[in-house]
């Protein structure tokens, strides 16, 4: 059995583990998955994290004790969990990547050398959070890791990708953030209006794909217009 422990007196958390893993990954998203199908009527709502799965119920009609027989008895495979492959495209480095030369000497690395690491690898998206449509993504080659910054930001444009320790993703919001900035989306990847809000989902692939400073303002006036 599964280790599961309380989240307060509507939620229980499953662990699958301690690392930051695929395999360990695609489990979490498959039981979710099976939990969506089966739409248990004291079931809010599930979220998957790197490698844990909370779920919040209705504490008026199912105890914590009956949701964990329940999950403990629930049949989910693996193999049901398909991710969609999503190409992003990314312009490195200049306005777009003020730090991308702070990470290519934390390395020992040249310029294109981050942009060809950081762009080689096929990563899988791990979930959504701390901002709306934030993606965590697996799978970044550790001769890119390079620390936060030691202060934050107050502003970082929507579409920014970047860096943070062994971690890469993308603010889809502008917010404040902290992480080493190396380029930025023309995409609007996160959309109130539309359904859903995000471009990617926990589950999917994500390929980045560089390109020039033309094609990411030809791209940016399709997707944001005039804003």
């Amino acid at each position: 059995m599964l280790p599961i422990r309380l989240l307060g007196d509507s939620g229980v958390l499953i662990s699958f583990g301690e690392v930051i893993d695929e395999e360990i990954n695609k489990r979490v998203h498959a039981l979710a998955q099976a939990i969506e199908k089966d739409k248990p009527g004291w079931l809010i709502e599930v979220v998957p994290a790197y490698s844990s799965l909370a779920i919040y119920y209705d504490p008026t009609l199912i105890t914590h004790e009956e949701v964990i027989s329940y999950v403990s008895g629930l049949k989910f495979n693996v193999e049901d969990v398909k991710g969609r492959k999503i190409e992003i495209p990314v312009a490195y480095g200049g306005e777009f990547g003020p730090d991308i030369e702070f990470v290519a000497e934390h390395n020992g690395l040249t310029v294109d050398d981050v942009i060809e690491i950081h762009s080689r690898p096929l990563y899988r998206v791990y979930f959504l959070g701390f901002l709306p449509g934030f993606a965590y993504l697996g799978g970044m080659d550790e001769r890119i890791a390079t620390p936060r910054l030691e202060k934050p930001r107050t502003k970082v444009p929507a579409g920014s990708v970047g860096i943070a320790g062994k971690q890469t993703g993308w603010y889809a919001i502008e917010s404040p953030g902290g992480w080493r900035i190396i380029g930025r989306t023309p995409l609007r990847t996160f959309n109130p209006e539309r359904v859903p809000p995000s471009i990617v989902l926990p589950g999917d692939y994500v390929k980045f794909v560089p390109i020039d400073e033309k094609e990411f303002w030809e791209i940016y006036r399709e997707e944001w217009g005039n804003d």
